[in-house]
């Protein structure tokens, strides 16, 4: 394995280039300065919200000094809320190359996409030439998610994806699970994993506010496909989604944009803090995805029964499909056919072995078929959060 060496110490198995846009006003230029290199990794990503939110900044800087980022344009209307100046000052004191465009300082959208184009070219051939070192599992953050789950899924493909997770944190790696309305019925068994008493009773708590939450909207994490595939209550939903875990030792409960300190097992706590303010905790996958990315994750594990075709910007997503009738009609879509254990050609084992080795191939040139079709969604949206406590984290 091979990467990218930043100056903070971690590897990217990217170096993209990554156009930024903080307010909606400005998403059409950011997305046509990065039109002609949509096959250089070249990504844009994005704040719609001209209001400002704490959370969608710390989100911001994380994800724009992610180890698989090599360089940073940032584009601006110039009129909204968004400090670009403090995300500015962030990504070059992280060492990363960074211009920001100021629309309404430049000309407007041909002089701004002109500018932008500019410093894209001259960083990519920058980039394209850069050494690489060597990677070990253990520099690596893996996170896993699940979407447009069915009957299939918490028997094939989600427990497939714990498989790997396994192996990879036997190995150094850290690995990431959330959805904490989907785990809801699992937090004492995840408790009883916790690494002390006082994780466990994190554990605990945040599933019990992800319950508070979703009781007051009047709306459960569990969607009208869910139950065209076989899906019955929340509590089938969630046996499932715990099972992407693995059976690993839990080493802390995290929040968006906390990074795993070390290599071991940890839930991410995507439900918001305080009071709903701001509706459903994540409208779809790739804001949840958005979240593991910016907890340092280099990989997305995505297993789907049903079938979704969403990649991500920065990191690769890997596709692995539970049902084998959907692996045979989205083929092209799919990284990895859990269904074979269904139909008794593989064992969880097998599968979890075959994950496994995908993710520390994307670190030598692989490419996942998201990657291949040039699937590059992302979402940000209003959140708030407060810190983790010491609790969360017993052993940093």
């Amino acid at each position: 394995m091979e990467g990218y060496l930043r100056a903070d110490g971690r590897k990217g198995i990217r170096n993209i280039v990554v156009v930024g846009y903080l307010v909606e006003c400005a998403h059409h230029v950011a997305r046509e300065i990065a039109l002609p290199f949509r096959d250089a990794d070249v990504h844009v990503i994005g704040f719609p919200g001209c209001f400002p939110n704490g959370y969608a900044e710390r989100m911001m800087e994380r994800l724009c000094t992610h180890p698989n980022i090599g360089a940073v344009l940032l584009v601006s209307l110039g009129c909204e809320s968004f400090n670009k100046y403090g995300l500015e000052h962030a990504v070059r004191s992280s060492g990363r190359p960074v211009k920001t465009v100021v629309i309404q300082a430049a000309g407007g959208t041909r002089a701004s996409i002109a500018e932008g184009r500019d410093f894209v070219v001259a960083q990519r051939a920058m980039l394209d030439v850069a050494p690489r070192v060597p990677m070990t599992p253990g520099d690596l953050v893996v996170g896993t998610i699940c979407g447009g789950s069915d009957g299939t899924s918490g028997i094939t493909g989600n427990p497939a994806a714990g498989r790997a997770f396994d192996l990879l944190v036997r190995d150094g790696a850290a690995c990431i699970f959330e959805e904490t309305g989907e785990l809801i019925g699992c937090e004492h068994i995840m408790a009883a994993r916790a690494v002390d008493s006082g994780l466990g009773r994190e554990l605990e708590a945040s599933v019990a506010k992800a319950a508070r939450y979703y009781a007051t909207l009047g709306y459960g994490s569990f969607a009208a496909g869910n139950a065209d595939g076989g899906l019955t209550t929340i509590e089938e939903k969630s046996m499932g989604a715990y099972a992407k875990s693995g059976a690993s030792p839990i080493s802390g409960l995290i929040k968006p944009g906390d990074v795993p300190p070390r290599g071991g097992l940890y839930l991410l706590d995507v439900v918001p803090d305080g009071e709903v303010r701001f509706g459903f905790p994540n409208i779809n996958d790739n804001a949840e995805i958005a979240e593991l990315i910016a907890c340092g994750s280099h990989v997305i594990l995505f297993v789907t029964g049903r079938g979704s075709v969403v990649g991500s910007a920065i990191s690769p997503v890997v596709k692995i499909c539970a049902n084998p009738e959907t692996y045979r009609r989205m083929t092209d879509d799919m990284d990895v056919d859990a269904g074979r254990i269904l139909e008794g050609r593989a064992t969880l084992d097998e599968v979890g072995a075959e994950i496994r080795d995908l993710v520390l191939g994307l670190a030598d040139g692989g490419r996942t078929r998201s990657e291949e079709l040039g699937h590059q969604e992302f979402i940000l949206t209003y959140k708030t959060f407060e810190p983790i406590g010491p609790a969360c984290l017993p052993a940093a």
